[in-house]
Order: structure tokens, then sequence, then C-alpha cells
């Protein structure tokens, strides 16, 4: 069978990061330039998936917290930003939940990294006192730390900014920083501020004091992350062959793959062998596993592996007619190279479990490195 030309990455990692990451986020299908305008980027389904898992995670933490979601407009009067200027030097505010923000000082632009419009998550508390506020500023940051390793599979550093680097205006920043490595640079991951009283001040926003002397201004806090964490992820387990997905954020947690289909393959032997994938794709999706049957004409095994070793895809399933005969599947895992086979009959089991250990796997290399 006469193929396509296989895609690869051409920069190594270790040689040349900048280029190998920009050539990763493209080829492996993340994000398409805006040639309308520079520094702005088209997100692609597989990430618009990624970020749609974080968000669904984050909120659902959020409703057990109490903490409603909202919508504010993009834009603010010149009055009012005109009354933070004065009491603020340097301050620039961004008033969103889950939004677009746009940051148009930005002047080299990355994907993921530093863009002049990305997508966040920005939450706004106000609380009674300096002790309540602390608490909660702790617990976002938790909740964060916890979104970076159990879905990203990113170890990250826990830490509390400079009174330099804390947001400006606001009491203190605590903050998660991730290690990338391939260059030897910490990456702000997530901040969680506590913004003291000024803003309530600043604002008039009080509340009656609850043992009844007079009123109180309130303790207000702040936090974020944005899709920042792709990029963090992409860095961390991307390797030379393209993207490294933990499965949990996957789009495509499996990809079967038919092999040893040849020309003296019968049309009969064909199907019975598609319809065996395809018997075994709803058997693993009715147990809540995202998969994908790649049946793309013109195209060799060998670039179908390379395909989507590029993209990321955790774990790849190939079925041949030895395979059939003999009731199993071979497997290949994209972030080990490990290599293996299990019985059809125990798919879901044996795949489920493979997939919580690349999780773990991944983790683990992430943090030792």
């Amino acid at each position: 069978m006469k193929s396509a030309e296989i895609i690869v990455i051409t920069a190594k990692k270790e040689e040349d990061f900048p280029q190998w990451y920009q050539e990763v986020v493209v080829k492996a299908g993340m994000v398409e330039y805006y040639s309308e305008i520079a520094g702005l980027f088209v997100l692609r389904p597989p990430t618009m998936f990624i970020w749609s898992e974080l968000r669904k995670w984050f909120q659902n933490h959020l409703d057990e917290m109490d903490i409603g979601e909202a919508s504010f407009p993009l834009f603010l009067s010149a009055k009012s930003l005109a009354k933070e200027k004065d009491h603020i030097e340097g301050f620039a505010p961004e008033l969103a939940w889950w939004n677009s923000v746009v940051r148009w000082e930005t002047k080299q632009t990355t994907p993921f990294l530093r863009t002049r419009e990305f997508l966040w998550q920005e939450g706004h508390t106000a609380h009674l006192t300096e002790e309540q506020a602390g608490i909660e500023v702790m617990e976002i940051l938790e909740l964060y730390a916890q979104l970076y390793q159990d879905l990203l599979a990113v170890p990250v550093v826990r830490g509390r900014k400079t009174e330099n680097e804390r947001l400006a205006g606001g009491y203190y920043t605590m903050t998660l920083e991730g290690y990338i490595p391939s260059n030897g640079r910490g990456i702000q991951g997530a901040t969680s501020h506590c913004l003291g009283q000024n803003f309530s001040k600043m604002f008039d926003i009080s509340v009656e004091d609850p043992a009844g002397s007079g009123r109180l201004y309130a303790w207000q806090n702040s936090w974020a992350f944005s899709t920042r964490v792709i990029g963090v992820m992409v860095m961390i387990h991307g390797d030379n062959k393209g993207r490294v997905l933990p499965p949990r954020v996957a789009q495509t947690q499996i990809v079967m793959i038919p092999v040893g289909i040849n020309k003296k393959t019968s049309a009969e032997d064909k199907d019975r062998l598609l319809d065996q994938l395809y018997e075994m794709r709803k058997t693993l999706k009715k147990s809540g596993l995202r998969v994908e049957v790649d049946t793309r004409e013109g195209y060799t095994p060998a670039w179908k592996f390379n395909d989507w070793e590029m993209k990321g895809v955790p774990l790849r399933m190939e079925l041949g007619p030895k395979d059939a005969k003999g009731h199993v599947v071979s497997f290949a895992v994209r972030h080990s190279n490990g290599k293996g086979t299990m019985p059809v009959a125990e798919i879901v089991p044996q795949a489920t479990r493979l997939l919580d250990q690349i999780q773990k796997d991944m983790f683990d290399r992430a943090n030792q490195a």
C-alpha cells in the first residue's frame, strides 16, 4: 500500500526547545495560527476538549464549595478604570469567570504561554475576616495543585510571591510553579490572591458587623488559571515524536488500528477483522473509555502509528488476523514505548488498569525530572 508522506517533528526537544514546542502544538493539531491578527491562535478540538475537562472538574469542586458561576462583561467604564488607576499603580483588572481575556501589551507570543487572547477561569469571593479569607486562599491553591497533578500529571510547587511579585493592590499572593527541565526554567501555573480590604474600601464593599459594632469592609480573594496549563503539560510530557497526553484529559484515550491487511486479504476477512474492532470499541466505550478506530484508506499502519504517536494518544491497540485467531489484541503505550498483548475477553478491565497506570507513571516520571 502506498502511503502519504509521514509528518514528523524536525526539531529536537533537547537541542531547540522553542522550535520543538512550536512544531508540536501545530503538528499535533492543538492550534492553528490566526492569519488575520498576529498573536492570536485558533484552539482546535483536542485543545478545547482538554480545557472542557479541566473546567468541568474544577467547576464541580466549586459547586461543592457553594461558589456560584458568573460571567462579567469584558469591558469596564473609563470611570471605573480611572478609579482603580488612582488607587493602585500598575493594576490592570480582568473581571470574568470562564471567559476569554485580551492582553495587548504582549509583544512576543507563544501558543498557550503568552498570547494576545486566552481562555481563563477567575474567581472572586468576599469574607468577614482575614482568617476566613486565608483559609480559602489555600483551599483554592490545593484545588489547582490537584488539577495539575491528578488530571495533567504535572508536579507543581506551592509558594508565596514576594512583595514585589504579588498582585498589585493585593495583600499577598500564593502561587503554583511548574518546572520545565528542558530549559531549566520555572513557570507560573496558577495564583490564589488574598486582596485584603484594599478593593472593598475602594468600592465600598461592606456588611453589617455580626457583633453589632457598625459595618465591616469585606476581605476579598481572587484566584485564576488559564489555558497556559495546557502549554505546561505539553512542555513537560512531550518528546521528539510529538505530544504525550495523560489519559484523563485525552480526547482519544485508545486508538484501534487494523493491521496485517494486504492484497491477499479477502474482502470477507477484512470485514470480519473490522467488525471485531468495532465490537471491541463498543465494549470499551460502554465502560466509559474514549476510543477511536482508524480505518482511513490510503495510509499504511506505520503512517497511522506515527500520526497517533505525534498526537499523543496514550494507548494504541492493533488487531491483525493472527491476533484475531488467538483472541488477543496487541497494544503499545505512548509515553514509555511499552508493548504487549491482552485477551479480548478481558479488554475492559485490562485497558482500564493500563490507562490508570499510564496516568500514574507519567506523573512519577515528571516528578523525578
